[in-house]
């Protein structure tokens, strides 16, 4: 399989919502090993978020796509803030997870953070998320210790299944 990257559009939108939400919601998620599931209900992302996410200046989405044949294997969200970059909604096709294409996309993604000029990329992954967390640390971020309160009764995060949710942000310099 050859992957080609590629910035997202308007035309991968559709494809990007069932993508995002299969990975991380529902039963689909559980093919994975990023799933959300146990932790939230309700949809990752949805059209709109999408649209105002590749039309936001200094933001992109990157995908992978299977050049034979052009389906989509993962993508990425990259959004400059500053001297920094932040990451997000890193994301690969269940059926396709352990192949390393979400090392590949974390690869593109810190090339593009040193050609917007920034320091370092930093995320926010849920604290319980430990092996997230883990995989994300064996490719060089570390816990910077921070926390952030996940947004209770904000829908567009999930709908939480459990209470005592929050984010710790991680910090790679690049």
């Amino acid at each position: 399989m050859h992957i080609e990257f590629t910035q997202a559009d308007e035309s991968h939108i559709e494809h990007l919502v069932k993508l995002v939400n299969s990975a991380y919601r529902g039963d689909s998620s559980k093919e994975g090993w990023t799933t959300e599931a146990d932790l939230l209900d309700g949809q990752r992302v949805d059209e709109q978020s999408l649209r105002e996410l590749i039309h936001r200046n200094d933001s992109i989405i990157l995908i992978a796509e299977d050049d034979d044949t052009g389906d989509l294997l993962g993508c990425v969200h990259l959004e400059k803030h500053n001297s920094k970059c932040y990451l997000g909604m890193l994301t690969v096709d269940p059926s396709l997870q352990s192949q390393g294409i979400g090392k590949m996309l974390l690869d593109e993604s810190e090339a593009l953070a040193q050609f917007w000029d920034c320091t370092s990329i930093y995320m926010t992954v849920i604290s319980v998320r430990s092996e997230l967390i883990a995989w994300y640390v064996k490719h060089g971020f570390r816990d910077t210790k921070e926390t952030k309160p996940f947004p209770y009764g904000d829908e567009r995060f999930g709908i939480p299944k459990v209470q005592g949710l929050e984010f710790t942000v991680l910090e790679k310099k690049v």
